[in-house]
């Protein structure tokens, strides 16, 4: 099979079905209505087991699992996908990238690893990456200091918003992040 400019589309395959399993509940809402807006047949998991439930119910072809679990590590959740759907395309998602990880990712069975915050077309991107190929980098990246201020925002919402234990978890002053906190977000 050629594939044109290195991507498939999703009509390109019979079985449409993907999995999404999130701890953080909007990003995984928002995630779900957006590829389902592109045509995949979303299914929606908050953790490990449930996760692993889904799966064994109906293997999906695609997934998008995040490393870090309320309950666990989603490598497990990996595992477990590509151990019943050897051919499934799962795309690793966290927002703790870091070499050894992705390692990790990829020798379980994930064809791609994503760092948070990522947005939609860079999922579908990488899903639907040509076997030989990585997906094309953004047209728009994100630039530097808007991925450290969504790192920043998302650990001040993990601190239900507060600001010494996330300046604590950030090895920050306390004053340089309220500084931070009370400007607006760059582009």
């Amino acid at each position: 099979m050629k594939f044109p400019n290195n991507t498939l589309k999703i009509n390109d395959f019979e079985d449409k079905t993907l999995l999404i399993v999130d701890d953080d509940d909007p990003f995984r809402g928002r995630l779900g209505r957006a590829m389902t807006s592109k045509g995949f047949e979303v299914t929606l998991a908050k953790g490990v087991e449930e996760a692993k439930l889904m799966a064994k119910k109906k293997p999906p072809a695609f997934a998008v699992i995040d490393l870090r679990l309320l309950d666990g590590n989603g490598l497990d959740v990996v595992d477990e996908i590509h151990r019943i759907k050897e051919d499934s395309r799962i795309v690793m998602l966290t927002g703790y990238g870091n070499l050894p990880t992705a390692v990790a990712a990829v020798k379980a069975g994930a064809i791609d690893y994503i760092s948070k915050p990522a947005d939609a077309e860079a999922v579908e991107a990488a899903l639907l990456a040509a076997p030989d190929r990585k997906a094309a980098p953004p047209e728009n990246p994100m630039s530097a200091d808007r991925v450290k201020w969504e790192h920043i925002q998302r650990v001040f919402e993990l601190c239900n918003r507060n600001v010494s234990e996330t300046a604590r978890r950030l090895k920050m002053h306390r004053r340089t992040l309220q500084r931070i906190l009370s400007k607006r977000s760059p582009r």
